[in-house]
């Protein structure tokens, strides 16, 4: 097979195996997913730089086996930039691989790390999460068409907050919606919003949606996963391919074409392989950069009870401390690891009004005619 000896912005690098077979259904080698990291990087480059990346690699192919890797491979080259991160679980601290540059990328690729998957916060400080993730899995025989259903419920919920969100496709068989935050806060916060938001929607649509990962519960349904909010999970980059039957990777869309998808009941509208990935970047630029930019702050939960009748009130409030209780017993029962001690509780800003929201709504709702979304019943939850 072909080796090869590149240089990449000064660096230095030897590529093996150029035309070993990767993606066997296709014949897609290790050359064509170097090409496709190489050419899809000056859109993915900026989502991986700072942050602490876990690699999925697959050496023999997509059908062969594979393995997570978090420390940084050993035999690296010199150039290759790690981030220091302390896991109390395994006592000691771990250096991950930081893939800001494109050698680094490249090098990546070479050792067929085909799944790129980042932390929801930059490496400088593991315990504040510059978004959020809402990570939409369907129970077949439902598929990304029901998820479609569900993320426009979502962002009718986020859009009465005044919170924007930005949707991508997993790359297999689901969508992912983000909300862009870039302001302090900590996964806390997070993680009780989307468990909340989650639970709420299987309240309100239990023959469509299941906030419990088991999967039994699953079938024909979708899993909002709020669970990915966490300091110890990741979820697999934009732009990063997926190790299915096919060369697909994990795409950001536009609103649009979810609503386009769902109108056809045509789950094949959301499925895009490498070379389609490439073309969509370089005709409409990066579709995820608000997840960068955009700055947004989350109400507290216990905001989300404004407007409501006495006993729902009460209720609510209930639900609110059993919603804080779990969390915290889930992060009591989890190993921890962080970069640093410093701590700074975050501050909720305050919201608009009840009524001013409410005609942001209604405005929001005059201008759109997409497919039905949130109840009304599930506005006056939130």
């Amino acid at each position: 097979m072909t080796d090869s000896v590149v240089e990449i912005q000064g660096k230095h690098l030897k590529l093996s195996n150029l035309e070993k077979v990767l993606y066997p259904a296709t014949g897609f080698t290790k050359r064509q997913v170097i090409d496709y990291y190489v050419r899809i990087a000056p859109s993915l480059l900026p989502h991986l730089k700072g942050r602490a990346l876990t690699l999925k690699r697959y050496p023999n192919g997509v059908d062969g086996e594979f393995f997570y890797e978090k420390n940084a491979p050993k035999h690296r080259p010199d150039w290759v930039k790690t981030v220091p991160v302390w896991s109390h679980g395994n006592n000691r601290t771990m250096h991950y691989v930081e893939a800001g540059d494109l050698p680094t990328l490249i090098w990546l690729a070479n050792l067929a790390a085909l799944e790129l998957h980042p932390s929801l916060a930059l490496a400088k400080d593991v315990s504040y999460p510059t978004m959020m993730v809402f990570d939409l899995d369907p129970g077949p025989p439902a598929n990304i068409v029901q998820c479609c259903q569900v993320a426009f419920w979502l962002r009718e919920i986020f859009e009465h907050f005044n919170l924007q969100s930005v949707p991508k496709t997993s790359g297999s068989k689901g969508l992912q919606i983000y909300v862009p935050l870039n302001t302090p806060t900590s996964y806390d916060v997070t993680k009780t919003f989307a468990r909340a938001l989650a639970q709420l929607l299987e309240q309100e649509h239990p023959d469509a949606v299941v906030s419990d990962m088991k999967k039994k519960v699953r079938t024909g349904k979708v899993f909002v996963d709020w669970s990915q909010n966490d300091e110890h999970k990741t979820t697999v980059s934009v732009y990063s391919l997926r190790a299915r039957e096919n060369p697909t990777a994990s795409t950001p869309v536009h609103w649009e074409e979810v609503e386009r998808a769902f109108k056809k009941k045509d789950a094949a509208l959301l499925v895009f392989q490498a070379p389609q990935v490439v073309t969509r970047a370089e005709k409409m630029g990066d579709l995820f950069e608000p997840v960068l930019t955009l700055k947004q702050k989350l109400p507290d939960v216990k905001g989300l009870l404004a407007g409501a009748a006495p006993q729902e009130v009460a209720r609510r409030e209930a639900e609110s401390e059993r919603i804080d209780l779990a969390a915290q017993a889930e992060e009591e029962s989890s190993p921890t690891f962080r970069a640093g001690s410093n701590h700074v509780s975050p501050k909720t800003q305050p919201r608009k009004t009840a009524a001013s929201k409410s005609q942001d709504a209604k405005a929001t709702k005059e201008k759109r005619t997409t497919p039905k979304s949130a109840s009304s019943k599930a506005k006056r939850r939130v």
